[in-house]
């Protein structure tokens, strides 16, 4: 895993960043669950880069259900989908992006890809479970340069791996209940010894969710060993397989929601995910200043849904003739990508001082093998058996190539100019069958394949005022490229536009951040995002079909701010109490350009994205007891590009209604080994949802949960 190490300030609870290769301690003794991140981790450079890192250990919240509004709350602008009451979902984003499972995100796991297909298929059906993390990394802007496709940034969860453990054998088990039948079972074994830690996990959380028609089960396990072969070569072999089978109660309309949020008009929608994620990783520490990284990775996933897709006010009855219920739909994906990573930091002298140079190359190659639209059983469980044949059984590829190179003057003790490059190469291709016709003869793609090349650049900056605070800019391009879906279209009258082009622009960042002694951490921050050649539909004129195509632009701006005051610290030199006090506050003006193709759309506002997102808490801690509790704000949004406020009789288009929400935590530390953690999410019990979806898992608008609560009990032998 790579890393750095963190070493502690004891007296002033702060973290002084020092460059070590992949062994990783955050913050040992530490209250605090966020920082920055340091100028460089392990052969990554994130100087000049709006960055923030949460250490998941010090999160007072609902780790277990993934509550990502509490684990991410010091973040400032992360819009969250909370869709799915079983936290299996995790769906963010920023800066007027869509969190549709988070796929304008570059999603990572140990700094390699875990998503569906990063290229042409980049929706995040699998995250870790969050209480075998030992820390978030999120990145922006400037971070394509570094890891490819996204305009929203990286997210990488980094998995414990046994090196913060000073034993040979180490037992972790946590176990948790909760409201709407929620159980839960953590159970880690790690250790350390001579040349070699290791860690393992089991992870097992069922429920029946705050939704009738809602109930879940996961399954999680992880190894991972790390051998030091000598004081320069250490090797690592990690693999984790999950498991995940949930019931999709489907969307409800409006009125539907204000009668009774809980209700469910779907039985028989499922949704079951296994993913498998190995990977072997060296580090080679060449010498003091130069390190080698190299992963070898693959992604072996199948996603299987099962149900009954109309519109929520299509009821989905037994029909009279049959005595039955309607056949569902079956879609069945299977996924198998296969990625190497390797990267070399180095520093080196220029005049007096010292500069770092961080290059890379990336090798890429996936298969999405989709089986669509079968028809299914009957049935109410979870079944994925059909009738006759698949419609459409079509292998999507994509193959990558990339080289990118960044680099660290500093100009001076203060100034640091970071310039970066990439080269891309990408090519997509799908073949087979994309449906059948009425005599039930097959409409074959043409092998479609289209190839691209094309250069990334950007230049970030920092420069220090102080030795703990600093002003940041950069500017960088960004792509997204032609997904799979966009390849081709189903039979019916769409047509995609053979000149179809991957969305382009750039993110640009100007802030200042830092610490202020042990009582005060701030970071605010202006940014702008340009999105060029979204891809949508549109009826050209005249004609009778619709058209997938480029539609133009849209431009987010705004500012994004997070402060953090202790005032026991700053008061007082009190050792038996502490208060921290933080609020996170963002705003966003995302907008269609007025050269957008579709005229019914020049200049509103961009779907999902609210104006004001405001996180605000405070902790208290006297001894070994914590107490958090936590406000979320989030504007009123638009579900659509044409900014339709009145809610369509379905639900699946209409304005979001903005939301308040307040959640308390607690914690206990029993002993040295054991502790008890509980909270109460929703306290209010507030009515609210934050999507409206078209097909799966709605269609309608789907309501988040209302007031829940957990305990924890955890211990280490």
């Amino acid at each position: 895993m790579a890393g750095d190490l963190i070493a502690q300030n004891k007296k002033e609870d702060t973290l002084q960043w020092k460059r070590l290769p992949d062994v990783t301690i955050v913050g040992r003794n530490s209250k605090s669950d966020y920082q920055q991140m340091p100028e460089i981790v392990g052969t990554n450079i994130y100087a000049g880069k709006k960055n923030a890192l949460i250490v998941l250990e010090n999160v007072q919240g609902n780790v277990v259900n993934n509550t990502m509004r509490q684990v991410l709350a010091k973040v400032p602008g992360i819009h969250i989908w909370e869709s799915d009451p079983s936290g299996i979902q995790i769906g963010i984003a920023t800066r007027g992006l869509s969190p549709n499972r988070s796929w304008e995100f570059n999603v990572r796991q140990n700094g390699y890809d875990i998503a569906a297909d990063p290229f042409g298929y980049p929706e995040a059906y699998y995250n870790p479970p969050l209480q075998s993390v030992q820390r978030m990394e999120i990145i922006r802007g400037q971070s394509a340069l570094q890891y490819g496709p996204q305009f929203g940034g990286m997210v990488n969860y980094i998995i414990r791996n046994g090196s913060e453990i000073n034993k040979a054998f180490e037992i972790q088990t946590d176990q948790t209940v909760g409201s709407n039948n929620l159980r839960n079972s953590f159970t880690a074994i790690g250790g350390k010894k001579e040349k070699m830690n290791f860690y393992t996990f089991f992870d097992q959380r069922a429920g029946d969710g705050w939704r009738k028609n809602s109930q879940f089960y996961t399954k999680a396990g992880f190894g991972t060993i790390t051998y030091h072969v000598n004081k320069k070569l250490d090797l690592t072999f990690e693999v984790l397989q999950s498991h995940i089978r949930s019931q999709q109660p489907g969307g409800l309309t409006d009125q539907q929601i204000l009668q009774n949020p809980r209700q469910s008009l779907r039985q028989r929608n499922w949704m079951d995910i296994t993913w498998t994620t190995p990977a072997i990783i060296a580090n080679y520490r060449i010498k003091q200043h130069t390190i080698w990284n190299t992963k070898l990775y693959a992604t072996i996933g199948d996603r299987n849904s099962v149900g009954y897709l109309q519109a929520i006010n299509i009821k989905d009855s037994i029909n009279p003739n049959t005595l039955q219920y309607n056949p569902r739909l079956v879609n069945l994906d299977k996924y198998r990508n296969y990625g190497l990573e390797s990267r070399l930091i180095t520093d080196y002298a220029l005049g007096n001082l010292q500069n770092s140079i961080s290059a890379g190359i990336r090798l890429y190659t996936g298969t999405t093998h989709r089986l669509a639209d079968g028809k299914g059983s009957t049935a109410v469980n979870y079944d994925i058996a059909i009738e006759g044949i698949f419609p459409r059984d079509i292998s999507f590829v994509s193959n990558n190539a990339a080289i990118f190179v960044e680099n660290i003057f500093r100009v001076t003790n203060q100034w640091y100019m970071i310039p970066g490059i990439r080269y891309e190469w990408l090519e997509g291709a799908a073949s087979g069958r994309n449906g059948l016709n009425t005599n039930a003869t097959s409409i074959l793609l043409q092998n479609i394949s289209r190839s691209r090349r094309f250069v990334l650049a950007g230049i970030g900056t920092e420069y220090h005022i102080s030795k703990n605070t600093e002003i940041y800019a950069n500017i960088s391009q960004a792509y997204r490229p032609i997904q799979f879906a966009n390849l081709q279209a189903p039979p019916t009258t769409d047509i995609v536009d053979p000149n179809l082009e991957d969305a382009k622009g750039f993110n640009t960042d100007l802030g200042y951040r830092g610490k202020i002694k042990s009582f005060f951490q701030f970071d605010v921050s202006l940014f702008y995002l340009n999105y060029n050649n979204r891809i949508g539909t549109i009826i050209p004129s005249g004609k009778n079909y619709r058209l997938i195509t480029n539609v133009g632009s849209s431009n987010s701006k705004g500012l994004e701010s997070y402060i953090e005051f202790n005032p026991i610290r700053a008061f007082t030199k009190s050792s038996k109490t502490d208060c921290i006090v933080f609020a996170s506050y963002s705003y966003t003006n995302a907008r269609y350009s007025n050269n957008h193709a579709d005229a019914s759309t020049k200049g509103k506002k961009v779907e999902n994205a609210p104006a004001n997102i405001v996180r605000a808490g405070i902790t208290i801690s006297i001894q070994s007891f914590q107490l958090t509790a936590q406000l979320s704000k989030v504007d009123e949004t638009f579900s659509d590009a044409n900014n339709t406020i009145i809610p369509s009789l379905n639900g699946n288009t209409g304005l979001i209604p903005g939301y308040t929400l307040t959640d308390i935590s607690t914690s206990y530390k029993i002993t040295k080994n054991w502790n008890i953690k509980s909270g109460i999410n929703n306290l209010l019990n507030a009515n609210y949802f934050t999507r409206r979806a078209g097909g799966y898992p709605g269609p309608g608008a789907l309501p988040a949960d209302g007031r829940n609560f957990f305990i924890t009990v955890s211990a280490k032998l």
